[in-house]
This record gives C-alpha cells, sequence and structure tokens, in this order.
C-alpha cells in the first residue's frame, strides 16, 4: 500500500505541531490536493488524536503516521491510535524491531550510506535522507548508485517547489514536506494554497 501511495503522489506531508481540532480539516484540503501519506510528529500536541481523527476522517487509500517516533512504547501507541507508517529521526534498531513486529511501515532517518544499509537490514520500507539541504542531490545521486535497486529514499529539509526538480533528476522518488507546507497558525485554505503549489511541481516533474 505504501508503493501505492507514493506511486500516486510521491509527497509527504509532515504535520509538525497539528492540534486535534483543526486535524480533519487539514487532512482533508491535502487528500484533495493528492497527498496519500500524511505524518503527525509525536512532539505535536496531543499527536495521538490527531492520528486518530485523520485516520477516521480520510479514505482507506491514505496512509496516516506518526513523524518522530523515538522508543518502542511509542510505535504501540502509534498503532493503537491507527497510524500505519513510522517515521523515525534516527535508525535505533529497537524502534525499527517493534514497528516491524507491529506490521507497521518503517521510515528510519539516515545521514550516511552506513546507517542506510543498517536500515534496510532492518526491513525499512523507505529511508527518510534528513536533512536534505545538508547533503543535496548530488550525495543522493551517490548514495543511490550503491543502495539496492528499488531503494525508496526520500530527502526532508528544506524542499520547496523549486529545489525538488536536481533531486528528482538524481533520482529521487519521494519527498517529506515540512514547514513549507504546513506550520501552527496556518488555516487549512493556506495549507491547500501550498499544497497545489507542491503538487503541482511534482507532476511537472513525473
Amino acid at each position: 500500500m505504501l508503493t501505492q501511495a507514493l506511486t500516486h503522489n510521491g509527497l509527504i506531508a509532515i504535520l509538525r505541531g497539528l492540534r486535534p481540532g483543526e486535524a480533519a480539516a487539514i487532512g482533508e484540503v491535502l487528500y484533495s490536493a493528492g497527498f496519500r501519506v500524511i505524518e503527525v510528529p509525536l512532539n505535536s500536541p496531543e499527536p495521538y488524536e490527531s492520528i486518530r481523527i485523520l485516520r477516521s476522517t480520510l479514505p482507506a487509500d491514505c496512509l496516516i503516521g506518526a513523524g518522530t517516533v523515538l522508543t518502542p512504547e511509542q510505535v504501540e501507541q502509534v498503532k493503537a491510535a491507527g497510524g500505519q507508517v513510522i517515521v523515525m529521526p534516527h535508525s535505533d534498531p529497537k524502534v525499527l524491531r517493534a514497528a516491524k513486529a507491529a506490521g507497521l511501515y518503517l521510515s528510519p532517518g539516515v545521514a550516511t550510506p552506513t546507517e542506510a544499509f543498517a536500515a534496510l537490514a532492518e526491513g525499512a520500507h523507505m529511508l527518510k535522507m534528513f536533512p536534505a539541504e545538508q547533503m543535496g542531490p548530488a550525495v543522493v545521486k551517490a548514495w543511490l548508485a550503491v543502495l539496492p535497486s528499488g531503494t525508496v529514499l526520500v530527502p526532508v529539509g528544506g524542499i520547496t517547489p523549486d529545489n525538488m526538480a536536481a533531486f528528482v533528476e538524481a533520482g529521487v522518488k519521494g519527498f517529506g514536506l515540512g514547514s513549507g507546507l504546513f506550520k501552527p497558525g496556518l488555516t487549512a485554505d493556506e495549507v491547500a494554497v501550498r499544497a497545489k503549489a507542491y503538487v503541482a511541481a511534482w507532476k511537472a516533474l513525473n
């Protein structure tokens, strides 16, 4: 299902700071724009409640995940809330194994090829390349030359509609979008405008 979601649209919404009261409205405008993977970082207010709301209000073809997952205990809480994707800033094997045992999709954070290979060995479904602005398309190209064919590498950090082209040319199949797409205080209408701009740029490149 993750492959289908990313094939539909390789953009992943990262809603850091989302509040439960706005989750349904924000989720709906993102879905309408074409997003099929939405992540609520756990350092947001009441993140498990927002995950529950997103999961209960959006169609089944939209995957809901949690970001900044740091412990096996949090993995269980995400699953209980209906989350399907575990996104991490790091590659702690304990967390990866807990997510795998829970039947969830694994998206650990990696910053070196060594971390990338180790995460894949633990069963990672996609690799969060973070922070992307420090590494850039040349590093992406070098990594993809040595990582197993079909590895899903998702740059996160500083991605804008204007800088995606070079990453796509380097072989990227998706991006994680944070504050360029959503930040606390934006209305659903404002998020919709940003979402449409990102999706238009993505479609122009694919």
